[in-house]
């Protein structure tokens, strides 16, 4: 299982490339300003650094207890994210709607494109993490197909 340690340097590293990626591409892609874009990204940045951190050390949790850390393959990495931004999804909605003051029907657009930009960002960035730092324990070979 990952240390306490290590999943305040994933989710550190997550949100740093996240919050990037946010602010130009979306500032880009909507015509809002970088700052306004940026501010929310800021915002989201704080609600998922803080919800990946518990998400992450539950989900190890869940791991170790019912399946033993075992290699994880695509499938579970889907799950994964799938999972994680559904609960920021929901949130996101409302404080979109709220900060952009947009209605929620353009908000629920928004929202929807930035999940699946973080849906495919989550899937790519675990499995590279995992790369980097693998899990202790786990063989060179289980890392290869995870």
């Amino acid at each position: 299982m990952r240390t306490f340690a290590d999943r305040i340097r994933h989710t550190i590293l997550f949100e740093l490339i996240a919050l990037l990626l946010a602010a130009f591409g979306g500032s880009w892609i909507t015509g809002h300003s970088v700052q306004e874009i940026g501010s929310l990204s800021l915002i989201f940045s704080a609600l998922a650094m803080v919800w990946n951190l518990v998400y992450n050390w539950l989900f190890d949790l869940w791991d170790m207890k019912y399946r033993g850390m075992a290699n994880r393959g695509p499938g579970l990495r889907v799950v994964h994210a799938i999972l994680f931004e559904a609960v920021l999804m929901t949130v996101g909605l409302f404080i979109t709607a709220w900060w952009l003051n947009i209605g929620y029907i353009d908000a629920l657009v928004l929202d929807l494109g930035f999940s699946a930009f973080f849906l495919c960002y989550a899937y790519v960035f675990n499995w590279g993490y995992d790369q980097v730092f693998p899990i202790p324990g786990q063989s060179e070979e289980g890392r290869a197909a995870t």
